[in-house]
């Protein structure tokens, strides 16, 4: 056991750094947490720290979603405005964090707008966003917490217990939710990592056969620094691996977010995807709807060069379950689709969407080509694909932005294939699987809303509003798809969610 005065982190946890103010018993990826030891040097990357956020996203922030709502209709006159008013103050009843993941594009004809590519449970940010408040540093932290976590407990028969943070990745961003909900609460947190051991290899992680995390009759309960078992009463997840296959769906510790939110679509492209349409008949007549890519789904392996020919030789494949930049494939090359069927990969049922690229070198849809707007050329002309991810949370006053940031492609967009590979050209996540395990992050390729970054991504106001709403629009429909998958008991509807997604590896995974 360690001691307070020389806590030892595993290697996953190095990057929130040593912190005797904390005072934690803090053995292997067990912190305890207590009010007042937030320092924003552990919850914030070094260069966010001293950067200052651009006037117009700040400009963006304050806007109150009326504003919003009259300048979008402004520009969208076939929009309801009452139907967007109701959409934005919507208080969900599962998903109320959530982060969008969207691309700039252009038609052929100059047509510019947003487009979904995936909306995520328990997305990260926090770490990469300028502070609103010079004098606040737990601004995004806490406002999150205030606004979509706190309300959902409210009213809540909650069972006896403590508070925790529990994560797989990520500990600088879960070390700043638990450091923020101490000081809310004013009472100590647990901060756990509960691992997918079923992707270690044998012998691989300290708590592959001692887990820190357990369900007993639907309660939360931890292993403290004195192996006791503690019950919690609400937990704020930061688990996003396959988080189905530890966590139940009913439990009665209070989660934010609920499994639910992951299988109905913030976990689940496959899903998300269906939510999405449905979401977008309900719309039909309101000028509102979901933009995303032309997308496939339930696609079986042998299928794919069938989709991929119907693309016009080049598509992105996706492996539904999967996220932070893994189980994406870009084609555009015989080669590359070769080498994906070559492949063996866990699941029976893929999506299909069409690539958005340059050019002269997208997919051929139904709706023409779409090809990425990018980054404004920097000193040798190069312009490369970026992407804008926007968080936001919800509760009883409705939607508000939370985050904003962006991340750009490894190599520039070229307007002939060859020179970089598609991967390279297109692929924008930071995430870095390490092969001993854990997490690291490309930070370099991280675009800033700040002074220096934001007018290099080439948006303004305008974009920033239609990013928020596309976000909302994605996140209310995943929400509506959760409450359709589970019955008055609060259980899953499987035969529903089976004729949804009938993957039996997945299905195997949820049920245990």
């Amino acid at each position: 056991m360690s001691t307070p005065d020389a806590p030892q982190a595993p290697e996953e946890q190095l990057d929130v750094g040593p912190d005797p103010a904390i005072e934690p018993t803090r053995v292997q990826s067990y912190i305890y947490v207590k009010p007042g030891t937030f320092e924003a040097d552990r919850h914030f990357y070094p260069r966010v720290l001293n950067a200052q956020l651009h006037p117009l996203v700040r400009f963006f922030l304050a806007l109150s979603n009326d504003r919003i709502i009259n300048r979008y209709c402004h520009l969208n006159p076939r929009v309801s405005p009452e139907t967007l008013a109701d959409i934005l103050n919507t208080e969900p009843r599962h998903f109320r964090w959530s982060g969008a993941d969207l691309l700039h594009v252009t038609t052929e004809a100059g047509r510019r707008h947003m487009v979904v590519v995936e909306t995520n449970s328990c997305p990260s940010g926090q770490k990469s966003m300028p502070s609103f408040e010079e004098h606040d540093d737990q601004l995004g932290y806490r406002k999150n917490l205030e606004r979509a976590f706190m309300p959902l407990l409210r009213g809540r028969r909650l069972p006896p217990g403590e508070l925790a943070v529990i994560y797989d990745k990520n500990p600088m961003e879960s070390s700043g939710y638990a450091a923020a909900m101490a000081d809310l609460f004013q009472e100590p947190v647990h901060l756990v990592e509960f691992p997918d051991v079923s992707q270690r290899k044998p012998g691989e992680g300290s708590d592959a056969e001692e887990p820190r995390c357990r369900f007993v009759n639907g309660v939360l309960e931890i292993r403290d620094a004195g192996d006791n078992w503690v019950p919690i009463r609400c937990a704020f997840r930061y688990v996003t691996q396959r988080p189905w296959n530890r966590l139940p769906i009913q439990t009665k510790t209070v989660i934010l977010n609920p499994i639910i939110s992951c299988l109905a679509g913030g976990r689940n492209k496959m899903v998300a995807a269906k939510a999405y349409d449905f979401y977008n008949g309900t719309l039909m007549g309101t000028g509102l709807g979901i933009r995303t890519p032309e997308t496939m789904w339930d696609v079986s392996k042998r299928e794919i060069p069938l989709w991929v020919q119907r693309l016009g030789g080049h598509a992105v494949i996706k492996i539904p379950y999967s996220n932070a930049g893994q189980g994406v494939y870009t084609i555009t090359s015989k080669e590359e689709l070769d080498a994906f069927m070559a492949a063996d990969y866990p699941y029976e049922r893929f999506i299909v969407q069409s690539l958005i690229g340059n050019a002269q070198w997208s997919s051929q849809t139904r709706a023409g080509r779409l090809y990425h707007v990018g980054t404004i050329p920097n000193k040798k002309g190069n312009i490369f694909v970026a992407d804008l991810r926007v968080m936001v949370c919800a509760g009883p006053g409705g939607f508000r932005p939370l985050v904003i940031y962006a991340r750009r492609a490894r190599s520039p967009l070229m307007s002939k294939l060859g020179e970089y590979s598609s991967w390279d050209m297109l692929g924008t996540n930071l995430s870095i699987k390490r092969e001993g395990g854990g997490w690291d992050s490309d930070t370099a390729r991280l675009l800033l809303m700040d002074r220096k970054d934001f007018n290099l991504i080439g948006v303004g106001i305008d974009e920033l509003i239609e990013a928020y709403i596309q976000t909302v629009l994605s996140t209310v429909a995943i929400d509506q798809m959760a409450q359709r998958l589970i019955n008055k008991k609060g259980a899953l509807r499987t035969k529903l969610f089976r004729s949804l997604n009938d993957d039996d590896a997945l299905i195997a995974e949820i049920l245990g």
